[in-house]
């Protein structure tokens, strides 16, 4: 006798849920969305380049491995990811985009310095990308793909200008 309520109740419920579910695609309700469409194309950039962290620096890096980048290199790859055609260098790619004020910035914003043993003080020679809370996502030496403090360091005083390519 029990056995048969339970059979009838666990029926009844299904076929509900079905009703129902059958109700919301019939009038076209919302259904909702995964989490991630909340997070910004700059956020999903920086992720996916966190996924790199610690691959090794060696400058001229293919644009098409992920053994290792040099700056421009990674760049490129990551922001590909998300639809962005980079050019190789990161002088080609100082001059993409809008220009962004350091104050201004966003995550995902493009950030150019004038560091390393090819710089003058005035010309290009690295990129990062602006990762939120003052960081920047990036790779060069060792340790490699690393996040560092814009305002602080060779990065506050190398950094040139910013750059907004989404």
């Amino acid at each position: 006798m029990k056995t048969n309520f339970f059979i009838q109740k666990a029926v009844t419920v299904g076929l509900c849920a079905t009703l129902g579910f059958g109700a919301v695609l019939m009038t076209n309700a919302p259904v909702a969305q995964a989490a991630t469409s909340s997070v910004s194309t700059g956020q999903q950039i920086v992720n996916y380049g966190k996924k790199f962290m610690g691959t090794p620096y060696n400058f001229g890096a293919s644009t098409t491995t992920t053994r290792n980048f040099d700056c421009s290199s990674f760049m490129k790859y990551i922001f590909k990811k998300y639809g962005v055609d980079l050019p190789r260098t990161s002088a080609q790619q100082s001059k993409e985009g809008k220009f962004v004020s350091k104050a201004n910035l966003r995550v995902g914003d493009m950030v150019f310095f004038s560091s390393g043993n090819r710089s003058t003080g005035s010309n290009v020679t690295h990129v990062g990308v602006y990762a939120g809370n003052g960081k920047i996502l990036h790779t060069y030496g060792s340790p490699g793909v690393t996040l560092s403090d814009l305002n602080s360091g060779t990065w506050k005083r190398t950094y040139i200008t910013a750059r907004r390519v989404l």
